[in-house]
């Protein structure tokens, strides 16, 4: 096994152990992105330097025994709408080249307290909406990686890092997941701080994590959790021990319901089929389950939301370099112009009312599986894909985490999303993790 195919577990173990070091693993890394990436393009910024020099610093920390973080040695990908204090944060949009944050958001402050190394700045769509950037889909390039976070995503699925963050406000993280196949886990709303993050919509902003497997990504997740006053929807609470619960086996078996949802009609016959032979080979390990009537709202919902928030968050851009942005976004950005104050507050006031009609289902089931995807990634890089079957968890907050457990007919992933109880994440990967092995036997 080369170093690029270690998980990111193995390599923090092989660090600590003294067999491998963090330059070794980052010039591995670095000489597959000079190998590969210029036919996919995960990358805004790269500074090998960079990358080398916090390597060599984490390896002489070890050397003279002092403290070791979670992530000691590792290398993250970081979607370019995160600050970076030294290197560029251009929110993949041409309005914003060249800027330089004076600071790093508390993502990357969190990375550097746990021992990461920041390898480089991954590929954003424009301001992490629809507009897609450079990056191609490492299973096949003349397909859509997904969006906004298409970087991270087609940097990990091709063993360029093992690890990366983005960030999701409809679909841009279990997307991208999907149609990359590797694991993409939106965790619970508020339990990862957004400060220093380019702000879309605070109702719905998440950041997001990609990894190879669910014991990856639940150790990077873990390392995010914080409190921070500068983000009011982040709370002081126990970390959560993602890495722990996740490895474990459940105490009972979970019990797990199929939710077409409202957006079913807009899956691809294929993943229908996909889904359907899914739910027979489980057989009575899962039930159907059919929302009440109230969900079906959730889109529209959430879109009055979003795009109201778009205009508020984004009227600098659109005031002073409308010329410079996307058709798409100046529409998007335009109708949120026209939202209503009573409109954005109903919306808003809607997510707890669907999460209360979500209550009553997770005490009775664990998990809900669903489509991450209306299917396998488009054939063209115009677009970035649909995101609907991601509109609902995220409008209300759940927790969400897609396995790369089927494929589509052109042969490229297919993601299944699984989703659970609000700030229940924890349980959440320990029931994907049961799930990922109980399709495998």
């Amino acid at each position: 096994m080369t170093l690029v195919e270690l998980s990111a577990t193995e390599a923090v173990e092989k660090i600590r152990s003294g067999e491998i070091n963090s330059e070794e693993l980052v010039q591995a890394c670095l000489d597959h992105i000079g190998r590969i990436d210029g036919e996919i393009e995960a990358w805004a910024h790269l500074n090998p330097e960079y990358a080398l020099d916090q390597a060599r610093v984490l390896d002489a920390r070890r050397a003279a025994g002092g403290p070791v973080g979670a992530l000691h040695g590792i290398p993250v990908g970081i979607k370019d709408i995160f600050d970076t204090d030294s290197l560029p944060t251009e929110n993949g949009t041409v309005i914003d080249s060249g800027r330089q944050p004076m600071d790093d958001c508390k993502v990357v402050s969190l990375l550097k307290e746990a021992g990461a190394v920041i390898m480089g700045k991954t590929v954003s769509t424009e301001l992490a909406v629809y507009g897609p950037g450079k990056t191609k889909n490492p299973h096949n390039t003349e397909h859509t990686p997904g969006g906004s976070s298409s970087g991270s995503a087609a940097a990990v699925a091709s063993g360029m890092v093992p690890l990366a963050v983005g960030s999701q406000t409809n679909g841009s993280t279990i997307r991208p997941a999907s149609y990359c196949g590797v694991v993409g886990f939106k965790p619970s709303h508020g339990l990862i701080p957004r400060t220093g993050i380019l702000a879309q919509s605070s109702p719905l902003d998440t950041v997001g994590t990609f990894a190879r497997s669910i014991e990856d990504v639940a150790l990077l997740t873990e390392a995010l959790v914080a409190y921070d006053p500068g983000d009011k929807d982040t709370r002081a609470r126990a970390r959560p021990e993602l890495s722990k619960m996740a490895g474990e086996e459940p105490p009972m078996k979970p019990v797990i319901a199929f939710a077409k949802t409202a957006v079913w009609d807009q899956a691809e016959k294929s993943t229908q089929d996909a889904f359907e032979e899914l739910i027979e080979f489980l057989g009575d390990d899962c039930a159907p389950l059919e929302l009440p009537e109230p969900f079906e709202k959730a889109v529209s919902l959430h879109r009055t939301i979003m795009y109201a928030d778009l205009a508020k968050s984004f009227a600098h851009y659109y005031e002073n370099a409308k010329d410079k942005l996307t058709d798409t976004l100046c529409e998007m950005i335009e109708e949120g112009q026209k939202t209503t104050a009573v409109d954005y507050n109903i919306a808003v006031e809607w997510r707890g009312l669907l999460n209360a009609g979500l209550d009553p289902i997770f005490d009775h089931y664990d998990i809900i599986i669903t489509p991450a995807t209306d299917g396998e990634a488009p054939k063209g890089l115009e677009k970035t894909g649909n995101p609907d079957f991601c509109t609902l968890w995220t409008y209300t907050g759940t927790p969400a985490v897609t396995l790369p457990l089927l494929e589509g007919p052109s042969g490229l992933p297919l993601g299944v999303q699984v989703v659970s109880r609000p700030g229940d994440d924890a349980r959440l990967l320990r029931a994907a993790n049961w799930l990922t092995r109980r399709i495998a036997e």
